[in-house]
């Protein structure tokens, strides 16, 4: 039961929150930050070792999180000398992980069951298992579909919805074969790969409460609605930290 978690992101869509604070370190509710969110939710799933990929104001995140040990679990650390996107970051790490193991962003708040995900990842036996939540998009426009010159059909303003990456991905040590250590990498490029070989990673369908932090309003938003979010954010059924 691993866990990596990507920290080493600027959080440039953060600004001016993240000028003197990593994103994973930016307080959430006056009391937490993401990562102590994550941290503790980890560890109530029964995760034992994280590794945190840490690059900008990374030795705060170290300062912060230390060994793991308030939280019952091994921290050891992966220092980016570049940025090296969302998957180069494990290339260097591939001798160290174990066969299966849990790989998020830094930013993600979510009731997501971490366990289960990587427990359904292992009984899939597929290379990797991409976490979904189901996202609608509204078109403020009328919609035409056209065929050549002529103009077939009209929708009204429509709502789509879309299966989207929640950043939390259940992985197996194989994936990372065949690539070198510092090669900046991202999932999107992992993906492709994967759908290139016909090697079809499996979905994790998720309806539960999913944000990522990476935008002002969105962050606003949590802070602001913390006190309802509390109890399902955090492991004990109080909503207290555990």
């Amino acid at each position: 039961m691993h866990a990596v978690i990507l920290a080493g992101g600027q959080g440039v869509r953060l600004r001016p929150y993240t000028t003197a604070l990593p994103k994973p370190l930016v307080p959430i509710g006056d009391r937490y930050t993401i990562l102590e969110i994550i941290l503790n939710q980890l560890a109530a799933r029964g995760f034992r070792s994280v590794t945190l990929a840490i690059n900008h104001l990374g030795e705060l995140i170290r300062a912060f999180a230390g060994d793991g040990s308030r939280w019952g679990m091994t921290i050891e650390y992966l220092t980016e000398d570049a940025p090296l996107s969302t998957v180069g970051p494990l290339f260097g790490l591939r001798d160290r992980l174990p066969e299966r193991f849990l790989v998020m962003n830094g930013d993600v708040l979510t009731d997501l069951d971490y366990g289960d995900l990587l427990h359904s990842h292992e009984l899939s036996g597929a290379a990797l298992t991409v976490a979904t939540a189901e996202r609608p998009l509204k078109i403020d426009f009328g919609v035409l579909t056209v065929d050549g010159p002529r103009l077939i059909a009209f929708t009204e303003k429509p709502t789509y919805h879309y299966q989207v990456s929640m950043g939390v991905y259940a992985m197996s040590r194989a994936v990372l074969h065949g690539y070198p250590a510092g090669l900046p990498f991202g999932f999107d490029q992992l993906l492709l790969d994967l759908l290139a070989r016909e090697e079809y990673p499996q979905t994790y369908a998720f309806k539960g409460f999913w944000v990522d932090v990476g935008r002002p309003e969105d962050y606003d938003r949590v802070n602001r609605d913390f006190a309802e979010l509390a109890p399902i954010l955090l492991p004990s059924p109080d909503g207290a930290a555990v």
